[in-house]
């Protein structure tokens, strides 16, 4: 039932977003001191700007893609647009406010804004709970048809079973064969391509999942036209052409419908927004954790000759070279002593590490197992050659160990930490590392660096995988 009003949903949920909005308004505007003394006998200027953010958020929700099926994106996506929506609308009610000269505090965005975000966010979440419960207890679901019966058929089916909140039961594979490439596919469910039409007039398809290797692509243009003509979604599973090809995004090429497989698809305002955030709190930390890094200097000073900061050339964005800092914990021949320790490495691949390194100070072991050594790198953060969360800077010798599609990793802003720190360090290897760093590439969004800085601290008060 659910599934044959998802119109009516749809339009119950917008008309509640109207009626949060404005009766959050309402009650902001209620609020002690956020309305001036006017002599206007009728408040049209205050009637402006209560409609702006009473018709804003819904416009925002439209264009963000929030009315659209969520159903296989995550709450924190979703609560992440929402947050978005509030910087944005508290910006378009400032610049209203300021427009009509309306006798408001100037706070009064900020918090109209910040209460829209905590009733709507609220709303959304229940909604998105709400229809969640409803699809693990068999409502509102989808059927999908997946063309393919091989590995990639019966990875789509495995990503499916593990995820019963999205609703979607895989109605059979569809192949050239009668049998199915995978035998782990039940061969009860296969159909073969030519039995579709029936296929699609007997049953209900509500959508087309495309799993198959590239040498069955040819055969696809009738399964095409077919769910087409009959107004079915398809899905392309994109990794046809390799685990490293990034997510593609459709775009135009001229008058031509194209898919593009640029390395990142990030909202430059996004992007902007996580800059904002990289400069404020590393700021912030700088200012807290100075009396440790002094404190570190003088040991560091005290106990081994040589200078209190170590500065590396490392590889950031795009393979641009910059001096990372960190508090020296080698001893000062320790690069020249590379060499006859090669042997002892213990990460495969271009990368260098030894877990009981020699070359390592008795104070530097007590700075590394902290990250305590990593702290002046939140300068390199607000001088913009890193990020608080990234893939880690490579050396420019390891980048030129990189096989190509390995460079993608530099396609991002390198961090202080990423995922690889967060999920065992040193005791993941080089290819898994890369591929980590390409998930956090391609999946980026604020809220999981938020999730990634989270998990970043207990990692660090624990001392593992330095």
């Amino acid at each position: 039932m659910l599934r044959d009003k998802s119109g009516r949903l749809g339009a119950l949920v917008l008309g509640f977003d109207h009626l949060l909005s404005g009766a959050t308004c309402i009650a902001v505007l209620a609020m002690p001191g956020m309305i001036f003394p006017s002599h206007d006998p009728v408040p049209v200027r205050l009637v402006t700007v209560a409609l702006v953010s009473t018709l804003l958020w819904p416009l925002l929700f439209q264009h963000l893609g929030l009315y659209h099926s969520q159903r296989r994106r995550s709450i924190f996506q979703v609560l992440g647009q929402v947050a978005f929506a509030a910087l944005l609308s508290a910006g378009i009610i400032a610049a209203v406010s300021v427009t009509v000269s309306a006798p408001l505090a100037a706070s009064f965005p900020i918090v109209c804004a910040a209460a829209q975000l905590v009733t709507l966010g609220g709303f959304r979440t229940l909604v998105f709970t709400a229809l969640r419960i409803a699809r693990r207890h068999g409502r509102n679901f989808r059927r999908v048809l997946i063309i393919g019966s091989g590995p990639r058929a019966r990875d789509a089916w495995h990503e499916i079973e593990r995820h019963p909140s999205w609703g979607l039961r895989v109605l059979g594979f569809a192949d050239e064969r009668d049998c199915p490439v995978d035998p782990a596919l039940d061969e009860q469910k296969i159909f073969k391509l030519s039995e579709l039409p029936e296929l699609f007039r007997d049953q209900v398809v509500d959508e087309v999942l495309v799993a198959c290797p590239r040498s069955l692509l040819p055969a696809l243009n009738p399964v095409i036209e077919l769910a087409a003509s009959v107004g079915v979604p398809v899905t392309l599973v994109s990794d046809l052409f390799g685990d490293y090809l990034p997510p593609p995004k459709t775009s135009r090429f001229g008058d031509l419908p194209a898919l593009s497989f640029a390395v990142v698809h990030h909202s430059p305002a996004m992007l902007a927004i996580k800059r904002l955030i990289d400069i404020v709190l590393a700021s912030i930390l700088l200012v807290l954790t100075s009396p440790i890094i002094l404190v570190s200097g003088v040991l560091i000073k005290l106990t081994s000759p040589g200078p209190v900061l170590f500065r590396q050339v490392r590889c950031g964005l795009y393979g641009r070279r910059f001096h990372l800092l960190k508090l020296r914990t080698m001893y000062q021949d320790a690069e020249a002593r590379r060499e006859e320790l090669a042997h002892l490495n213990e990460m495969s691949g271009p990368v260098f590490k030894i877990r009981n390194d020699p070359r390592i100070t008795p104070v530097g072991r007590y700075l590394r197992r902290w990250s305590i050594d990593e702290l002046p790198q939140l300068w390199n953060v607000i001088r913009g050659d890193m990020s608080l969360v990234g893939p880690r800077p490579p050396i420019p010798h390891e980048v030129a160990q990189y096989e190509t599609a390995q460079r993608r990793r530099l396609s991002m802003r390198p961090g202080l930490t990423c995922l690889w720190q967060v999920s065992g360090r040193n005791a993941i290897g080089f290819e898994d590392w890369v591929k980590l760093d390409l998930q956090y590439i391609d999946t980026w969004s604020l809220a999981q660096d938020l999730r990634i800085l989270a998990r970043t601290v207990p990692t660090v008060f624990r001392g593992t995988g330095a």
